[in-house]
């Protein structure tokens, strides 16, 4: 017998004694690790966004699947773990226990409290990759989410199931947008998750404790994958608050999620696809960096009554480089949403804050978010607005300017000061509805610029007081009928006459 009928011999007689039972096509073998990110072959029943578990217990998540091996993706230590040991499918899909007890808590990227609250037994666990709602069950938006911001809800009105993208550069006031609106919820029933992605631990702590200060975190849920954190958590933190986002919409509520921010989610991804040798594309992202944020997005929406009538908004945020709105992850999640915030940074240092750009932000949902005394009031502020910046740059030239134009510009420097507002400091709607009816008729040309917030302090002390009867019926009407126009009319010449 030859050497190599010898080796055939023996393998066949090693195949023989081999106990080929069914569990052992589920097990796989680590080819390689780095940074929680790791190949494993042999597992040929694995499905994409399954949790397959180490020997040793840790979990991991599946997020590549190829011909000859899968990628995956530890879902915690990973430091110890090297090549040849065993891997093992579980055949569940990631999921995530969700429940109405994690209000008010602070969780991690994998949905457990990291606070120093008592611990929770919750009783729904929901996938964290779903598929998002179909047309069939959505319903189109037409009801407001007060932001109490007068400039957004005044010029860029955003609505219940809507995603409006807050964009910027960095240091121009994206979050404190974000968090404004999260306190300008208390008592409208609507639970706010904010999912922080990639920030530092002090700013998170931060915004926790304002939040707490303002009693909002009553309210809401506050999701931390922190730029300490691997990767992989900051890439699954959005996905899992979606789910509980979907959770509270599928109870028939109204549910707000800030996503701060998604440029830090888009390098956390690049980095583990490109650790998965997948080929990289325009500034290095993989190919399907659009579904990335498409498929999240996507599931913030309004359900119709037949699906419980609840809904999802979300306010991504992305952060730009030297106003760079055309780069690869701006423009991709632009298209996504229903419309933009530009905060600007020369703005934003001339003190003019929240610093909006009133020509690169829009609503695509517009007056169908807004209530009827807020259309007739601020119908044409910012058409007014934008034609006063463009105004204003031809006025530095120091050309002679007739007295029409000089009156303009006067009565807008006003207008920019009227809708400037402070940090933590929102303004109920009323309140809004009053003072751009003031702004908006020439209550404030008389008005020196310098005296402008003493004008609205006044305004505001007579709505509580001599002028609360207009407030109510502001508030109960929603319309600018003939009775409410000339109460607010009295109230405005009464505030300016004392000055």
């Amino acid at each position: 017998m030859s050497s190599v009928d010898t080796i055939l011999k023996k393998i066949e007689e090693q195949i023989q004694a081999t106990s080929l039972d069914e569990s052992f096509s589920e097990k796989g073998i680590i080819l390689e690790i780095k940074d929680g990110v790791a190949t494993v072959s042999w597992l040929a029943k694995a499905k994409y966004s399954e949790i397959v578990v180490f020997e040793s217990g840790v979990k991991w998540l599946v997020l590549d699947l190829m011909q000859e091996y899968v990628g995956v993706l530890v879902l915690g230590e990973y430091m110890w773990l090297t090549q040849g040991q065993t891997v093992k499918t579980t055949g569940k899909l990631f999921s995530v226990w969700v429940g109405n007890q994690y209000i008010g808590r602070v969780l991690n990227a994998l949905g457990d409290p990291i606070d120093q609250w008592p611990s929770l037994t919750p009783t729904t666990y929901l996938p964290v990759e779903k598929v998002a709602p179909g047309v069939i069950t959505r319903q189109s938006v037409d009801q407001p989410l007060q932001t109490w911001i007068k400039a957004i809800d005044a010029m860029i009105p955003i609505g219940r199931g809507q995603r409006e993208l807050i964009i910027g550069d960095r240091q121009t006031g994206k979050t404190t947008v974000a968090i404004d609106t999260i306190i300008a919820q208390k008592g409208s029933g609507v639970v706010c998750i904010y999912v922080a992605i990639g920030q530092k631990e002090s700013k998170v702590a931060r915004i926790v404790e304002s939040l707490r200060h303002k009693g909002a975190m009553d309210y809401t849920i506050v999701i931390n994958a922190p730029i300490n954190t691997p990767a992989v958590m900051q890439y699954i933190a959005p996905y899992v608050g979606a789910t509980f986002g979907e959770f509270i919409m599928s109870q028939g509520k109204d549910a707000l999620i800030i996503y701060d921010d998604l440029t830090k989610h888009a390098s956390a991804y690049r980095e583990m696809s490109l650790l998965l040798r997948r080929p990289p594309g325009r500034e290095a992202y993989p190919g399907d960096i659009f579904y990335l944020h498409s498929r999240l997005l996507e599931r913030a929406c309004r359900l119709n009554k037949d699906y419980g009538g609840g809904s999802l908004t979300a306010l991504p945020i992305i952060e730009t480089q030297a106003w760079d709105v055309s780069a690869y992850i701006p423009t991709n999640v632009i298209s996504i949403t229903d419309g933009q915030i530009y905060l600007e940074s020369n703005l934003f240092n001339a003190g003019i804050k929240p610093a909006i750009n009133v020509w690169l932000s829009v609503s695509r949902v517009w007056w169908a978010a807004q209530t009827s005394i807020m259309k007739k009031v601020s119908g044409k502020l910012k058409l007014e607005l934008a034609a006063y910046r463009e105004l204003e740059t031809f006025a530095k030239f120091g050309s002679d300017l007739d007295k029409s134009t000089q009156a303009k510009l006067a009565r807008w420097e006003r207008m920019v000061e009227m809708l400037k507002q402070a940090e933590n400091s929102p303004l109920s709607f009323h309140k809004q509805v009053v003072l751009i009816y003031a702004g908006i008729n020439g209550y404030l040309d008389t008005i020196p610029v310098s005296s402008i917030r003493s004008f609205e302090q006044k305004l505001y002390d007579k709505l509580d007081t001599t002028f609360s009867d207009l407030s109510d019926k502001i508030l109960s009407e929603k319309k600018l009928t003939d009775e409410i126009e000339e109460r607010i009319k009295a109230l405005c010449a009464e505030v300016r006459d004392e000055f």
